[in-house]
């Protein structure tokens, strides 16, 4: 029995007790997400190391590429996220010949999805110009686009078959395959940037070169796994092929735009702000990078918590169990807290030490302490919100969470946090500390809305809420 779909603990059953059964199939749905996520941050990592060893130029290449195709990525990721709830209801509630007509219209959706970052990021010399990048590097970034860009319909065909592994409560299979593409990203990186193998040194457009090749091979291998397997035997991408249905797909889409919104829209607060913070100095943009990266790498678990609390709650909806989905509902946010607790005295204690790990020099690991203290309260806020709208979206509730994420980001924490940075209008100047208070009033901002949400405003699910439009 496959994790999504442990039975469900009968009202009866002492309180503790079904919040603890509940915990417990989070927590096994949860572990396959982080492991995904973790070795989808290590490509990148590798991706960084490697091409920095080549030159500074190639570092300076590929870390602008992927900042460009970074947030057109997750934006895309984000909108074909509606099908694991979609699925997961599905499977919730009997209803298996929903499943792979879902899973087809993700499929078109994606490739469309595909065509548009393709031809975004092969056409990105207007923006390489508004940089004022020096010819070299420029060609370099683009370059590397164009080799990356061989590899997006691969990318985003796993991220739509995602919804089908992970909707039917199979999250270890992207994990499985996320390692794969990472253990074959390291070697073809090698060949590829510093040429080996007979092959002529590509520098940062062979890091571009070794990601299309390893997300090609993984996504072939994925394919090959859903058509062999038994256990996806009565999921049979090809027997079971359908024809694009528009309503279907606008089903997607209503559920999928505002969750891939939102994402970019998070994403693209933080590239603003590191923009902003550009005229400070190097010294404060290095500083606030590693904070970044610090909040970045622990945020991985609550995010893989939330996930997998999307999936249970819509699974239990579809299973016509809205009293247990409530329960993990609410009590995911114990549970959270009590995460967001430890990561913040961690980071409050481990400050100088984390510093230290990242640099040696002893201005940037000032910046780093300073800003790690900030992050530790932005570290509960974070954890909050991301659990209330991971339990929002297994309700299907999308759009007023988009808006809530868009005033608590952008109405207030960036203008509040420029004010603090820059301006004398509420305390002296902070520094980058300023737009860290904005992020974590913003986050703060955030938890209470989407909170207020969950536990008042929540729809409950009807006929109609399943179906297709």
């Amino acid at each position: 029995m496959d994790e999504n779909h442990q039975p469900i603990p009968e009202a009866r059953q002492p309180l503790l007790q079904r919040t603890l059964s509940e915990w417990k199939t989070l927590s096994l749905l949860g572990a396959p997400i982080l492991i995904a996520q973790l070795a989808q941050m290590a490509n990148g990592v590798i991706d960084t190391v490697m091409a920095g060893h080549a030159s500074a130029e190639d570092l300076a290449a590929v870390g602008i590429g992927s900042s460009l195709w970074m947030p057109l990525f997750l934006m895309f990721m984000g909108l074909l996220q509606a099908m694991q709830p979609i699925i997961s209801g599905y499977r919730g509630s009997g209803e298996l010949d929903r499943i792979m007509p879902v899973t087809w219209q993700g499929l078109y959706i994606a490739a469309g999805a595909a065509v548009i970052m393709i031809t975004l990021l092969t056409q990105v010399h207007p923006v390489l110009a508004l940089l004022e990048m020096d010819s070299h590097t420029a060609g370099i970034t683009q370059g590397y686009l164009n080799a990356f860009s061989w590899g997006v319909p691969a990318l985003l065909l796993m991220t739509a078959l995602r919804g089908l592994t992970d909707g039917l409560g199979h999250t270890q299979v992207i994990m499985a395959f996320s390692v794969l593409s990472t253990l074959l990203n390291l070697p073809l990186n090698y060949i590829f940037i510093y040429g080996k193998l007979g092959l002529p040194a590509m520098g940062g457009v062979g890091c571009g070169w070794a990601t299309s090749l390893s997300n090609g091979v993984a996504a072939i291998a994925l394919l090959i796994y859903l058509n062999r397997s038994t256990s996806y035997r009565r999921f049979h991408l090809i027997a079971d092929w359908c024809r694009p249905h528009l309503a279907d797909i606008g089903y997607i889409l209503r559920i999928g735009v505002p969750i891939g919104f939102t994402i970019f829209v998070e994403a693209s607060m933080f590239s603003v702000i590191a923009l902003f913070l550009a005229p400070l100095g190097a010294v404060v943009v290095a500083g606030h990078q590693i904070a970044l990266n610090v909040v970045s790498l622990l945020f991985m678990l609550p995010l893989s918590l939330g996930l997998a609390l999307t999936l249970r709650v819509s699974f239990l909806l579809g299973a016509g169990a809205p009293d247990t989905a409530r329960l993990i509902s609410r009590s995911s946010l114990i549970l959270a807290i009590a995460v967001a607790l430890v990561y913040a005295t961690l980071l409050v204690l481990n400050s100088e030490a984390i510093a230290r790990l990242y640099t040696s020099d002893s201005k940037v690991q000032a910046v780093s302490v300073s800003l790690l203290t900030f992050a530790a309260l932005f570290q509960i806020a974070d954890v909050i919100q991301v659990t209330c709208i991971s339990a929002l979206r297994g309700y299907k509730d999308t759009r007023i969470p988009m808006l809530i994420m868009l005033f608590s980001f952008w109405g207030l924490g960036l203008p509040l946090g420029y004010v603090l940075t820059f301006t004398h209008w509420l305390t002296p100047a902070m520094g980058a500390a300023g737009f860290w208070v904005g992020l974590t009033s913003g986050l703060a901002s955030a938890s209470i809305l989407l909170g207020i949400r969950l536990f008042f405003f929540a729809p409950q699910p009807t006929a109609s809420a399943s179906a297709s439009a």
